[in-house]
């Protein structure tokens, strides 16, 4: 399997808004020069700490207008919080400003903080997520909005079957399977206690297996996982570790826990599953990375290290031009359009 390559972002240079949403517009039309097949967009609320965007869908519609083919996804939209209704018509609108180039990612948050100033309590976020769920997909299958003769507006064809569910479990591994959906996979996972060494293939494999297992007869499995990666031309080597050291420890107590200080650079790197270095060294250790060997898609941002614009549009041209090449994955028109079309189920093009 050669997975398709992909961009992803949570707008968080250290910039003013209008500055971050220009710069990720700019990051999302180099990705598309540079081969790279899909685009996607975080959504945070209430802070420019950890991601700069309430809003994807919105960016994601100017980044349509300044791009021809590149798939354009939310990764993800927090449904608990929503008003699944609105989020489908919105959705479908960008579908059809973009020549039906979107694939929405969709999860139940994970951020409990967000959760009071839309009234919702994050105790209830899983039952809220699958009541929402169910609605998002009925109206973009164009069912009678909750129960009625409303029908959404614009009409959003197959939209509805481009929806992938981003988990950190097994169980919703499984979920997102029994359901068709594509599995959004994040860039590193915090290790537990147990298995403070443990690899991101031994953490994710068993989602992946339960994903597999779960899809319906005939059903292309879609496995998009995120990694992190900033590459750089070899004369700015040692400035790419000075601002991995700079960003990797600022987010290091969240992502592998209080430990984390004290433990040097090449184990911060290695414990958030960071890929840093020349083209040769991002290569090298993408080739250790045995879930990306079974994803249909890999993206990749550059957070956690702390790179400006400039290196953040020079590691995008790297990755598309020379590190993607060398590791065989899909780049170009071919690999968009595969992206497009990836939710039809086996069966149905065996039967075409």
């Amino acid at each position: 399997m050669s997975p398709r390559l992909g961009f992803f972002s949570r707008l968080l240079e250290q910039a003013p808004a209008a500055d971050r949403y220009r710069f990720a517009l700019e990051q999302i039309v180099r990705a598309e020069r540079s081969g790279f097949a899909s685009a996607w967009l975080a959504q945070h609320h209430f802070g420019e700490h950890e991601g700069g965007l309430p809003s994807p869908l919105v960016l994601l519609a100017a980044a349509a207008e300044r791009t021809e083919r590149i798939g354009l996804g939310t990764a993800v939209l927090t449904l608990p919080i929503e008003d699944p209704v609105r989020a489908a018509e919105d959705a479908a609108v960008l579908d059809a400003l973009s020549g039906g180039r979107v694939q929405l990612g969709v999860a139940s948050g994970g951020t409990p903080g967000s959760f009071a100033a839309f009234e919702r309590d994050p105790a209830d976020r899983a039952r809220l997520h699958g009541e929402h769920l169910d609605v998002f997909r009925g109206t973009l299958r164009g069912d009678g909005v909750r129960g009625t003769d409303s029908i959404a507006y614009p009409p959003a064809g197959d939209l509805g079957q481009r929806i992938w569910q981003a988990t950190f479990s097994a169980s919703g591994g499984a979920r997102a399977g029994a359901a068709g959906d594509g599995l959004l996979l994040s860039r590193t996972q915090p290790r537990t206690p147990d298995a403070p060494d443990a690899t991101i293939t031994q953490i994710q494999q068993p989602i992946v297996d339960a994903y597999l297992a779960a899809l319906p007869e005939g059903a292309a499995p879609r496995i998009l996982a995120s990694r992190t990666a900033f590459v750089v031309d070899p004369s700015e080597r040692e400035r790419a570790f000075e601002l991995a050291e700079r960003g990797l420890r600022v987010v290091a107590k969240q992502l592998i826990g209080a430990y984390a200080a004290e433990l040097p650079l090449a184990e911060l790197i290695r414990l958030s599953d960071t890929h840093i270095g020349t083209v040769d060294e991002v290569v090298e250790s993408l080739r250790a990375d045995a879930v990306i060997a079974q994803a249909t898609d890999v993206s990749f941002q550059v957070h956690s290290v702390a790179a400006p614009h400039e290196l953040t549009l020079r590691s995008i041209e790297l990755l598309g031009t020379e590190v993607a090449p060398r590791l065989g994955w899909a780049t170009g028109p071919d690999a968009a359009e595969s992206l497009r079309t990836a939710h039809v189920s086996a069966r149905s093009k065996e039967h075409a």
